[in-house]
């Protein structure tokens, strides 16, 4: 028992993986953060030289998963100027006490994709 005792002391205690909600959750709250510091979300457009588009949110998709160290989940926005609908990709990170996000990304422009995944969950630019 003694023994027993032993190995247990010291060990890493085992943390659950973060649920869905939590992650959602993570996305809506940086959203809001950034709204409320700057006025509005906004996020660079890499296709119009760095153009910031302004965003409102209609949902955070119910998907969520986990490619390499980070989680990610989708969400829908609107761009306020054009209408445009856009689909935004959101990376997050665990960090042992807390999820971050890490990286948002414009993943789809009216429903065309701007990139894909090779099998080795690289990103892949489309034309």
């Amino acid at each position: 028992m003694m023994v027993a005792l032993a190995m247990c002391v010291g060990a890493p205690a085992l943390r659950a993986e973060p649920s869905a909600e939590q992650l959602r959750q993570t996305i809506r709250g940086y959203i809001a953060r950034q709204e409320t510091a700057l006025g509005a979300f906004t996020v660079p457009d890499a296709r119009e030289n760095g153009t910031l588009r302004t965003l409102t949110l209609v949902r955070v998709h119910e998907r969520v998963g986990k490619t390499g160290a980070y989680y990610y989940s989708c969400t829908d926005m609107n761009d306020t100027a054009t209408g445009d609908q856009m689909d935004l990709d959101f990376d997050v990170a665990d960090t042992g006490t807390a999820l971050k996000v890490v990286a948002v990304r414009i993943h789809k422009d009216n429903g065309k994709p701007r990139y894909t995944y090779d099998d080795h969950d690289n990103l892949v630019p489309l034309p």
